[in-house]
């Protein structure tokens, strides 16, 4: 699209992130966009509706005191060492603004969070893919390169695939002149997060979000944490661009689910647990699968187009993932569902499998 006499000139330069589909209709099998199965804590529930009075006409604390409390609690931190935003993605918005547009480019993989290009192009960041290995994995040696800093998710998107913390730590050993950023959306569901290595690195900037472990995609709570410096460089964005990105009901959410360390634990594991048994099953049907550290499967079939599965499983109302990029083009991307509905994705599977 070439645009308007209206629009900035950046405006018709860009090429936007394409959400996952969010459907309206409620009888499907949404195993599509890595929501969890289950829903937030009664806690976070009872929390919320406390709150839905007055003082709803006040501004939000500017600074989320509250929620960076019951952060540094649960993770032994100080609050200088924690940011917060709008969901990681704007939080990530902030960091590619604050930490990463320098003279070398950046690094990422080539498969990878597809948001990192888009922030690229949106903030003018220049960029480097980085190949995964063949067998997907990231490998850290391919990083030791002059570069402006280096982000990627771990455990990585889409693949799922878990880059072990010592090769973190060897990495921030070899670059310590730029920021190494970990993305660990998905870290809850069996990895051990680089959070314990802030105090070592003045350069890691470590990411989560509220949005998948602990239920809470509808509320939009994202954090940063790292040594107050970055923190600071990320403060000075944020307010310059929006001094209260969290509502009171975020927020007093947000504290709720962090204080609730039992839900949050069954829930972690209940979804270990069913990704193990659905792997397994996948794998029965022939379908290759890679491991996963996530709360999704990525898997691949000899015999049968990744395109044609997704637009039959769509059919029969189970939606899954199909991305169309290279390298991946005959992958699906599977979220991780309660038991019953892992049980429909795969009844269905083994009749249009021998049907294909």
């Amino acid at each position: 699209m070439s645009g308007n006499k209206y629009w900035s000139k950046i405006v018709s330069e860009l090429d936007p992130y394409v959400p996952g589909e969010q459907p309206k209709l409620s009888n499907l099998v949404k195993l599509n966009t890595n929501e969890n199965p289950y829903g937030p804590s009664p806690k976070v529930l009872d929390a919320i509706s406390a709150s839905l009075d007055e003082d709803l006409r006040l501004y939000p604390d500017p600074n989320g005191d509250i929620l960076k409390q019951a952060i540094a609690r649960f993770y032994g931190l100080n609050t200088s060492q924690i940011f917060l935003g709008n969901g990681s993605d704007e939080v990530l918005a902030h960091i590619f603004q604050a930490l990463l547009k320098h003279k070398h480019p950046i690094l990422f993989p080539d498969i990878t969070y597809s948001f990192y290009p888009v922030y690229c192009g949106l903030y003018q960041v220049p960029y480097e893919l980085v190949p995964l290995a063949e067998d997907l994995t990231l490998q850290v040696d391919d990083y030791k390169k002059a570069n402006g800093g280096i982000i990627f998710p771990n455990p990585n998107a889409p693949t799922g695939r878990l880059l072990p913390l010592a090769d973190i730590d060897a990495l921030l050993q070899h670059n310590q002149e730029s920021v190494v950023v970990v993305d660990e959306a998905y870290i809850d569901f069996g990895g051990e997060s680089a959070i314990t290595l802030v105090d070592r690195y003045p350069n890691l900037l470590v990411i989560q979000t509220l949005s998948k472990s602990r239920s809470l995609a509808g509320l939009r709570v994202g954090f940063a944490i790292g040594q107050p410096l970055l923190i600071e460089a990320l403060e000075r964005v944020k307010n310059s661009f929006n001094s209260y990105p969290l509502d009171r009901l975020a927020m007093v959410g947000g504290v709720a689910a962090f204080d609730d360390k039992g839900y949050f634990q069954e829930t972690c594991e209940a979804v270990i647990d069913s990704r193990e048994q659905l792997s397994s099953e996948l794998s029965a049907l022939g379908f290759q699968v890679l491991p996963s550290a996530a709360n999704f499967v990525f898997v691949t079939h000899p015999k049968y187009k990744a395109a044609d599965l997704s637009a039959e499983l769509r059919e029969q109302g189970v939606i899954v993932r199909h991305f169309k990029q290279a390298r991946i083009d005959q992958y699906l991307r599977i979220t991780i569902g309660r038991p019953e509905q892992n049980k429909q994705l795969l009844d269905v599977l083994a009749v249009l499998m021998g049907h294909l």
